[in-house]
């Protein structure tokens, strides 16, 4: 089988860092699912691996963490999915990736993909939007119902991107509570109201902005975005008792202490710690279903922003070197891989 590959050369530019290999075609585990890879995306958690975090930065490793497929053939201990199925999955980061032509996953951390979207637009849709349930539903422990957080408000930094855009979907949609997204552009300012998003403000200054727009703070703050970038912001903007969860690790000093005074409590979300520490994993899958279920009813709405193309060194190459603007808008999908 054919799959895209770093070269093994964690300084090179996006567009020069991939290659085509060929490949032995893997055997299922027990607990795996052999799929046909249909459709992926591209998270920045993508362009940090290529440049050597988390795996040997030396070797030719198989990216990719969001897809949709077919199933083709399912391990000895794998119930609820026959060859033919089309499922969506994040997968696990220490596996080969879904940049691939077939893939193994396991299929507790896989769901049947929603019926309602074609394969590029569920693409998008597995590590954000288990990222954001998990930061909404199990980390800040919202509860769901229009009737539910009526008088408290939450702030999403970084309403525009991946994570942010369904994040603002899933609060506006499945709670009742006031969601208020930051943005800086006129095009991610339309995005995150097309999202849902109550307000938007912009990020710089965003302490004073929010001052301007009436809100000198709020109960909950979901960070996508650098938390050393926005530390003073939150400690000043979280409401005594309130609640901060970040996705994003920084280079910079914070001060943790600047927390203790409002007794705010902070958590980190990070979607693979489940996989990677076999901390039931299970409940990613039931996540999936359960978001497959609210896409087919039209609750949510995949957050596809283009398609770069099909699956090739360049495209996806040019799909790293885009996120790495740091102006994307919602997710870029690859459409599966050309046939040799």
């Amino acid at each position: 089988m054919q799959v895209v590959a770093t070269t093994g050369q964690p300084q090179a530019a996006p567009l020069d860092a991939f290659e085509l290999h060929e490949r032995e075609m893997p055997t299922p585990g027990e607990w795996d699912l052999l799929v046909r890879v249909d459709a992926v995306s591209v998270n920045p958690v993508d362009t940090k691996i290529r440049q050597g975090a988390f795996l040997p930065s030396d070797q030719h490793n198989v990216l990719g963490w969001d897809a949709v497929a077919r199933v083709e053939r399912v391990g000895a201990n794998v119930e609820h999915f026959a060859p033919g199925d089309r499922v969506y999955y994040a997968g696990e980061v220490e596996r080969p990736g879904c940049n691939a032509e077939y893939q193994l996953v396991d299929a507790r951390l896989t769901a049947k993909a929603p019926s309602k979207l074609s394969a590029e637009e569920a693409a998008a849709m597995p590590l954000t939007a288990l990222t954001a349930w998990e930061a909404l539903f199990d980390k800040l422990q919202l509860a769901q119902g229009d009737d539910t957080h009526q008088d408290q408000t939450l702030l999403i930094i970084n309403g525009a991107g991946g994570v942010g855009s369904i994040a603002t979907q899933m609060a506006r949609q499945l709670t009742g509570i006031k969601v208020i997204a930051t943005a800086s552009r006129d095009i991610s300012i339309e995005w995150c109201r097309r999202m849902g998003a109550h307000e938007v403000v912009d990020h710089y200054d965003l302490v004073a902005n929010m001052q301007k727009a009436g809100h000198e703070q709020v109960d909950y703050i979901f960070n996508c975005h650098d938390i050393g970038d926005h530390w003073e912001n939150m400690t000043t903007l979280i409401r005594p008792l309130g609640h901060i969860v970040a996705i994003a690790e920084t280079q910079k000093s914070v001060d943790l202490n600047a927390l203790q005074g409002k007794a705010v409590t902070f958590s980190w979300e990070f979607m693979f710690a489940r996989p990677l520490h076999g901390a039931d994993i299970a409940h990613q899958g039931r996540i999936l279903a359960t978001l497959a279920e609210h896409f087919d009813s039209g609750h949510l709405r995949s957050t596809l922003s283009d398609i770069v193309g099909p699956l090739t060194p360049a495209n996806l190459g040019e799909a790293h070197r885009r996120l790495e603007t740091g102006h994307t808008t919602g997710k870029l999908v690859l459409s599966a891989m050309p046939e040799a």
